[in-house]
């Protein structure tokens, strides 16, 4: 299903993102080989460029800034400078190609897509593709500035967010129209707005996990919502989604698995998975075969607990992740699956102080991840801060290596949680103050310069 990418895309967003002059513009747009989309089929085509769209292209800064991992001084001393200044939580002036440059090549996309929407009339004959293209356009516009806003913007604050900067949102294909910066408040609307539109345009469930449905569009509507700690749309949006789609996997014996001791244990796109994508690591720090998990995060995995046998692998002393939804060994899924909205629901019931059913939700997934020839106890708790504190953990524990952590850490400590990741390198501690001002993470350096914007 998937088409090779678009060569006119990526010249028109090398030139219009990167700066590039006008008249290399011309240049390029004057030569007859590149493909110009004309046609709602040319449209979807562009969409499902599965290289630009789903493939290693989601952003990584935030999950190498976050304290699942550590690296050995064996695994980091071969890393860049970049690469280790970043590990220290360091800014540094980074360049062409990052997250950043993927990003609004997908956004590109997305937006070229629309503008030529605008030249075909929807009719009832064209009705179905009409719909689908401008429904994944808006998904894909939301989703990828979701994953640079939860990267390069602080946590949302209803007080803060009106003057606290986000990200360019870019609303057209035509790379002459200037870039700055909107505030965070103004990005999570802008999210909000092209999601509403997508969940009315979408069908519930895709041909392909590579595509958006409305099962995706409400998914990444509760994550919104979650990540703005609005918890009752959050349970809105959730429930709608599982009711399009809700089937777990079961760790012990389902069909969707090679085998629980595999090095690559899920199958290709497995029954939990809503929308498919990986991240892209250009940092090279997080990476499956280099990242250690933390010994702390590992010994929170009870023995009977599934997840510690398909999660990981042994490296020596130490354990890395092998769980990915990818079914490959060096990428990470960073798309939307089933788990998330159980952990969305029960972690919303509890902010909600609706503790029974929020213990109850966070049980029927744990019970999925129990050996099932071992009694399994449910959790309970007595208090809202004691449900949060252990449905949160679960979270933490199910969600690993898919590029939450970051924006979790940033909600959870704008509640008071006072998470404080830290790094011992060559003997020097290195710590992140809660609510600090790196959390939003530095802007590349060519960006900069050729746009004038202000720097994190």
């Amino acid at each position: 299903m998937k088409k090779h990418p678009h060569t006119f895309t990526k010249f028109c967003l090398l030139i219009g993102l990167l700066a590039s002059s006008c008249q290399k513009f011309l240049d390029i747009k004057s030569d007859k080989s590149l493909v110009v989309p004309q046609s709602l089929n040319d449209m979807q085509a562009l969409l499902d460029d599965a290289t630009t769209m789903n493939l290693r292209t989601t952003p990584s800064y935030g999950e190498a800034s976050a304290d699942d991992y550590f690296l050995t001084p064996t695994a980091l001393a071969p890393l860049g400078v970049n690469s280790q200044e970043v590990y220290r939580w360091r800014s540094i002036p980074y360049r062409f190609q990052n997250d950043w440059s993927l990003s609004y090549l997908a956004i590109y996309n997305a937006n070229l897509a629309l503008d030529m929407l605008k030249e075909l009339e929807r009719t009832t004959a064209n009705a179905q593709l009409w719909d689908n293209v401008k429904g994944s356009a808006h998904f894909y516009r939301a989703f990828y500035e979701l994953g640079l806003l939860g990267q390069h913007g602080l946590a949302y604050d209803s007080h803060l967010s009106q003057s606290d900067l986000g990200i360019p949102l870019r609303r057209t294909s035509d790379f002459n129209t200037p870039s700055a910066r909107a505030t965070v408040a103004e990005c999570y609307q802008a999210i909000l707005d092209d999601l509403n539109i997508a969940v009315m345009l979408l069908p519930a469930l895709p041909q392909h996990v590579y595509r958006p449905s409305k099962s995706a569009g409400h998914a990444l509507l509760a994550r919104v919502h979650l990540y703005m700690r609005n918890y009752p749309t959050a349970l809105s949006e959730t429930e709608k989604a599982l009711y399009i789609k809700s089937e777990l996997m079961d760790f012990n014996n389902d069909s969707d698995i090679f085998s629980q001791t595999a090095a690559v244990p899920f199958k290709p796109f497995n029954k939990e998975i809503i929308f498919y994508t990986e991240m892209f690591a250009w940092l090279g720090l997080q990476t499956p075969t280099r990242a250690t998990i933390t010994s702390d995060l590992y010994a929170s995995y009870q023995t009977n607990d599934l997840r510690r046998t398909l999660f990981f692998l042994a490296n020596g002393s130490n354990q890395r992740f092998k769980g990915s939804y990818t079914s490959h060994a060096s990428s990470l899924f960073t798309g939307l699956a089933v788990d998330e909205l159980y952990l969305n629901r029960a972690e919303c019931l509890a902010y909600l102080d609706r503790i029974p059913e929020s213990m109850e939700e966070i049980n029927n997934l744990l019970k999925k991840r129990w050996r099932n020839t071992v009694a399994y106890i449910p959790l309970t708790a007595n208090s809202k801060s004691e449900a949060l504190l252990k449905i949160r953990m679960e979270r933490r524990k199910s969600l690993l290596m898919r590029g939450l952590r970051w924006m979790d850490i940033k909600r959870q400590n704008k509640e008071g949680t006072e998470i404080t990741p830290s790094r011992t390198i060559e003997g020097v501690t290195y710590t992140l103050t809660p609510n600090s001002p790196s959390y939003a993470l530095p802007l590349p350096a060519d960006i900069l310069e050729q746009t004038g914007m202000p720097q994190n």
